[in-house]
């Protein structure tokens, strides 16, 4: 008897280690795509924003403040168009994860790249209204940050799980805040959206990487690689959308302007 407890015990202690080692290989290429990703809408984000402007008065077609833009800068910053951008980002998350279970693994990561590059457009504005100083510094505050938060999350014992509801309730109220607030102009509301949107998203950066490793472990033992290469991908969406949500808001308090 005391031999098949053994036996059983090392098989167990076998499967562990290898669930042990695919949850590792399997955050690591979540951060990795996500960090694909950050590089995709930084590079992005600075070549539009420099294509956009010009230094030299006679070449800019039109001037917002200080910054003299190009014909695709009044084409992306002062057109209608400039609707598109904003919201054309939104679209592609919801179609995302509607099409994420139709799409095959390599045309959910191409996908996932595609809306990097597009956010880097959306968010190319930044550099017309910071300074590029502050950027920087409130990028390196973030990662700072998430990267505690995230480590928290997959670390804590305590079951996030509870959260997830109200977060997501909290970012709904949010974007309805954000879209109001386009008419509104209030600074007062801005302020207390950029408050609001720091605690939310800081809870979700620890919620969904908690989630990411769950999601592992609950269906690592189906052996489903290209499940679970899907799930990685939309693990490194999700923090991605966290990161770039959290940079936005801090933004708010500690970017100088232009």
């Amino acid at each position: 008897m005391a031999d098949y407890q053994t036996i059983g015990s090392v098989g167990a202690g076998a499967r562990a280690g290898q669930i042990d080692q695919g949850l590792r290989a399997h955050m690591n290429k979540v951060y990795g795509l996500m960090s694909v990703g950050m590089l995709l809408t930084g590079a992005a984000a600075w070549a539009i924003a420099g294509l956009a402007t010009t230094t030299d008065p006679s070449l800019a077609q039109a001037q917002i403040g200080d910054q003299y833009l190009t014909s695709l800068g009044v084409a992306i910053y002062a057109s209608p168009l400039k609707w598109v951008i904003m919201f054309a980002p939104l679209i592609m998350v919801f179609a995302f994860g509607a099409l994420i279970n139709k799409l095959s693994m390599a045309s959910a990561q191409l996908f996932f790249y595609a809306y990097a590059a597009l956010m880097g457009l959306s968010l190319s504005s930044i550099f017309l209204v910071f300074t590029g100083a502050s950027i920087a510094q409130t990028f390196l505050i973030t990662a700072i940050a998430f990267a505690a938060l995230s480590l928290y999350g997959y670390t804590t014992k305590k079951n996030l799980s509870g959260f997830g509801t109200f977060l997501m309730m909290g970012v709904i109220g949010l974007v309805v805040a954000m879209i109001v607030n386009i008419f509104l102009q209030s600074p007062a509301l801005m302020f207390a959206i950029s408050a609001l949107g720091v605690l939310i998203f800081a809870g979700l950066t620890a919620y969904d990487t908690q989630n990411i490793k769950n999601t592992y472990l609950q269906h690592a033992h189906m052996g489903d690689s290209e499940w679970l290469g899907k799930a990685a991908i939309m693990g490194a969406l999700q923090l991605y959308l966290d990161f770039i949500n959290l940079f936005m808001f801090l933004l708010q308090f500690m970017g100088n302007r232009e």
